[in-house]
């Protein structure tokens, strides 16, 4: 592959508290890879769900490929997740138990060009976290245009 693809989920990072991360693949068809490796694809709206013992992403948007056919994928629709045995169990768990939320962040390509998805084990942020954030953002920003002026 030429180049990697990374499309991020700035919100995620914004509303909650990641605690954990995972990476996982996801099942695909034909012309959903043709489009993420586009970059067609957006992981905004996005959330995690389980359904039995497996794990899906819900609301994740990928364009329709403009040079499909009639077997052109559906643009929203739910992907399975491929986790462990052991990451699923523990993942549902804490999903059950603490009351956490499964996040999507990055939706990615490696290196041999299979795409895969980083989802976060969260927690929900209050407003007064939120303004804590934005405080750290901008100060940071100073320090940086100061740190460049000199």
């Amino acid at each position: 592959m030429l180049k990697t693809i990374n499309i991020l989920n700035k919100r995620a990072r914004f509303d909650y508290e990641i605690i954990e991360t995972y990476t996982a693949g996801i099942v695909l068809a034909g012309t959903e890879i043709k489009s993420i490796r586009l970059g067609k694809a957006n992981i905004t709206e996005s959330f995690c769900e389980f359904s039995g013992q497996e794990l899906f992403a819900i609301n994740t948007y990928i364009e329709e490929y403009a040079f499909g056919n009639q077997f052109n994928h559906k643009a929203r629709s739910e992907r399975k997740l491929l986790l462990n045995k052991r990451e699923l169990k523990g993942l549902s768990r804490s999903v059950q138990a603490k009351g956490l939320t499964i996040v999507p962040l990055k939706l990615f390509t490696n290196e041999k060009g299979i795409a895969k998805l980083e989802i976060g084990l969260c927690k929900g942020k209050k407003t007064y976290d939120k303004r804590e954030s934005l405080k750290e953002q901008d100060t940071k920003r100073d320090l940086d245009r100061i740190k460049k002026a000199f």
